[in-house]
């Protein structure tokens, strides 16, 4: 098996890296940590949005507890993130806080030399006793996002014509007519070709000359 490539530098300072040196790589050894989490940080920044742009970082509280226990392998994380986001409802676009409750599970490795190449491209691995949980925490979140998040289940959404919300509005309408109907229409307002306002008109005209 070809040599893996030396892992990037992980930063301390960041709230998705947990120093695992305590562990000692003891076997059995556990550590819990409880932290809040920067949606900011999570979605991509200060004004980043995800999910094409149906929620943000704006108003979001987010949490997580993670776990690690040393093993022979490495390290195993067993993490939950819990809190809220803000969304946008898919029909009225009101803002719309959706809880969030997502849990996720990894094996960082001290070394890769027993995987396959497959295996070793997909691990995670520890880095100088530090490991990073950021991608498995976003992935985590994503994934139990709705898709179509919605202020009310039976959210009636806006008019189509006038963009009116229609929640405020049940009766709200527009009176349509038919395009094969709308030259008669016009044609009635104004009088038919031959009609009483034709002859009225007509008569008028005789008269004047």
């Amino acid at each position: 098996m070809p040599a893996a490539p030396k892992p990037r530098r992980l930063d301390a300072r960041s709230p998705f890296v947990f120093d695992a040196r305590e562990l000692g790589r003891r076997p059995g050894a556990m550590r819990e940590f409880d932290r809040d989490l920067p949606a900011a940080d999570l979605l991509g920044g200060e004004k980043a949005a995800t999910l094409d742009g149906l929620y943000s970082a704006e108003g979001a509280d987010l949490r997580l507890t993670l776990r690690v226990e040393s093993v022979v392998e490495g390290i195993l994380a067993t993490g939950r993130v819990s809190g809220s986001l803000v969304g946008e409802c898919v029909r009225c676009l009101d803002p719309v806080e959706v809880d969030l409750d997502a849990e996720f599970q990894e094996l960082f490795y001290y070394d890769l030399e027993d995987l396959t190449a497959e295996e070793a491209e997909e691990a995670q691995r520890v880095v100088e006793d530090l490991i990073d949980v950021g991608p498995l925490v976003h992935d985590a979140v994503m994934l139990e996002l709705p898709l179509q998040p919605l202020c009310e289940e039976d959210c009636p959404g806006l008019c189509a014509q006038c963009g009116a919300r229609l929640a405020d509005d049940p009766d709200h309408g527009h009176e349509t007519v038919d395009p094969r109907w709308a030259a008669l229409s016009s044609l009635a307002q104004g009088g038919l070709p031959g009609g009483p306002e034709s002859a009225e008109s007509g008569q008028q005209r005789g008269n004047g000359g």
